[in-house]
């Protein structure tokens, strides 16, 4: 009872102290964020005279909730329809800023003489930008709508996305001290394979789950669906050895397709601010003050590399794909700060000890510092710009402006051909394919050890036991490995018609193009094998035994061939359908 009444009032200074701050921060004009963090560093251990916190472990755990709430609701403003718009400025602005800033802080924190591990670190904290904060500045100055700030947004999703890899390779470069490329090739790749099956799979379940919820017309089951799927694939990524930040993203991103997103929304914006609230304040409980005294300078450098670094990469990555200047200056100086995704970052440091202990505080600092800056810098965008371009010399500027001008003819004058945007499409089914069926292979390797002691009530030999989990693996496989080579006999076919030609063949052209039409996807689908095969090498059967699967499941194909073509084609359907969907307003 005793534990119970502390917590309760720990949690009414935290909750009593943040209302207070965001009421003043709101009238003096600053981020409400910056008055988390005050909040915590007023009631943290580091601040006299008091004691106003007695449990902080508690609080740091309601904090994390705040973490999974935030990248639940970045997922929800992700949406792959966004994905597919933010055309090749975003990627390559994005890919410019991370690879650019990661190096920087490496740099930095080298000629600062700190650990490799520290440098990496900072280096990652100073990679993302805040999404929260940008939001919150453009919409105070009334910007949000303006085309930068679109191409803002989508630089932010791009980043995102970029930042779930940074965190999980990270963990491995923590756990193991090093990352060869070749380590870092199968853990990105992992990665990639996880959040493509969990977007495909989860697209095609949970909007249809949450519409059946939604027809009870429900808040309360609304919420309660949503929150319960949140937590339910935060603790399967958690399982799979992934950080729950990934989890929630991922849940979010699959939940913006569902044609109820507003009212999820909604419904979760309460808890949202209310745990993202703790979270903040959680980071000012863990800064000391004296330590940010003593790295005054190293806060200094590392603030205007900040800036610096992020006009300059971020804008010139802007402009290289095709921008003018003045959009590319407001976009470098639109994304000049770091926030949440840093806190995360550098949490993940602490988390796993694996970083000292002024990297923190230092990171919340150089935070607040150029999040003050960042309205100012969006306002000077413009003036700047144009006191740039006086300034320039003419031959320099013309040559700025026949790039533009030429970068932009080409994008506008280039019309893909019919055979490779078809060609593409079928290259891209093909890959989500055996995306799954990779997926599947993976999965009962996984759970091959549990699966197998529920085997041995009724089969002692341990071959069998395989045969019986790889043969479940392939039949849950069918209609993907149907697909598979169906596609691929259809890229054989346009394949043999580009490759073979009349001119060059003569009377041989109909017989090259139907060896070729026939040879390519058997030759495919041996390859498709040995890489089932390699992912499932735990549970492969022995060479007879596996003969005999493979034969038996040749004779059920024949079987059920119609019936898999009949499944894939009403599951593109259902994809299809999702994505055409419109949220409700």
């Amino acid at each position: 009872m005793h534990h119970g009444i502390g917590f309760i009032q720990d949690l009414a200074v935290v909750m009593a102290l943040a209302g207070v701050v965001t009421v003043l921060f709101h009238r003096l004009k600053q981020p409400v964020v910056l008055g988390y963090i005050a909040a915590g560093v007023i009631i943290g251990p580091y601040t006299p005279p008091f004691q106003l916190i007695h449990d902080e472990q508690t609080i740091q755990t309601l904090g994390e909730l705040g973490v999974v709430f935030l990248m639940f609701s970045l997922g929800l403003e992700f949406s792959l329809r966004k994905v597919f718009k933010v055309g090749a400025t975003a990627i390559v602005a994005a890919l410019s800023e991370i690879v650019l800033m990661l190096w920087i802080g490496y740099e930095i924190g080298s000629a600062l003489g700190w650990s490799p591990m520290d440098s990496l670190f900072l280096g990652a904290i100073l990679a993302i930008s805040s999404t929260t904060i940008i939001v919150k500045a453009l919409s105070d100055l009334g910007l949000k709508r303006e085309s930068f700030a679109q191409l803002v947004f989508g630089i932010l999703i791009v980043e995102d996305i970029l930042g779930i890899a940074m965190l999980v390779l990270l963990a491995g470069i923590a756990q193991t001290g090093q990352l060869s490329a070749g380590l870092a090739a199968v853990t990105l790749g992992k990665l990639l394979l996880f959040m493509t099956v969990s977007l495909l799979v989860g697209v095609l379940l949970v909007p249809r789950a949450l519409n059946y919820v939604a027809r009870t017309g429900s808040d309360e089951m609304m919420l309660v669906s949503v929150l319960g799927f949140c937590f339910g694939f935060c603790l399967l990524v958690l399982k799979l050895d992934y950080s729950v930040a990934l989890g929630a993203f991922l849940i979010g991103a699959i939940m913006a397709e569902s044609r109820h997103l507003h009212r999820i929304e909604h419904l979760i914006a309460p808890l949202r601010d209310a745990f993202s609230a703790i979270f903040f304040v959680t980071i000012g409980l863990m800064l000391n003050p004296a330590v940010m005294l003593d790295y005054g300078w190293p806060i200094a450098v590392i603030t205007l590399a900040v800036i610096v670094g992020k006009i300059v990469s971020c804008g010139l990555g802007t402009f290289l794909s095709g921008q003018d200047a003045g959009t590319s200056m407001r976009v470098g100086m639109t994304v000049s700060q770091i926030g949440e995704f840093s806190f995360i970052i550098a949490t993940l440091g602490v988390t796993l000890k694996v970083t000292s202990g002024f990297l923190y505080p230092i990171a919340v600092a150089v935070s607040a510092l150029t999040t003050l800056t960042t309205p100012y810098l969006i306002r000077v965008a413009d003036p700047l710009t144009r006191r740039i371009a006086h300034a320039m010399p003419a031959t320099l500027s013309n040559v700025f402006g026949m790039y533009g001008q030429w970068l932009r003819g080409l994008t506008t004058a280039r019309s893909e051909p019919t055979l490779i945007s078809m060609t593409r499409r079928i290259v891209l089914q093909i890959a989500l394919n055996l995306a799954l069926v990779a997926a599947i292979f993976l999965a009962v390797s996984y759970s091959a050890p549990h699966s197998g002691r529920l085997l041995s009530h009724w089969l002692d030999d341990e071959p069998l036991q395989r045969v019986v989990q790889w043969s479940v693996a392939l039949v849950v496989s069918l209609p993907f490995l149907v697909a598979v080579y169906r596609k691929t006999k259809s890229l054989a076919l346009l394949f043999a018609e580009l490759s073979v030609q009349g001119a060059t063949a003569g009377r041989l052209t109909s017989a090259l193009r139907h060896a070729i039409a026939e040879l390519l996807p058997i030759v495919s689908m041996i390859g498709v094998f040995l890489l089932v095969a390699a992912l499932s090498g735990s549970i492969l059967p022995p060479t007879g035994l596996l003969v005999a699967v493979l034969t038996c499941a040749a004779l059920l194909l024949a079987l059920v061939w119609r019936w898999c073509v009949k499944i894939h084609a009403s599951m593109q359907i259902a994809l299809r359908e999702t994505f055409e969907e419109q949220p409700d307003p």
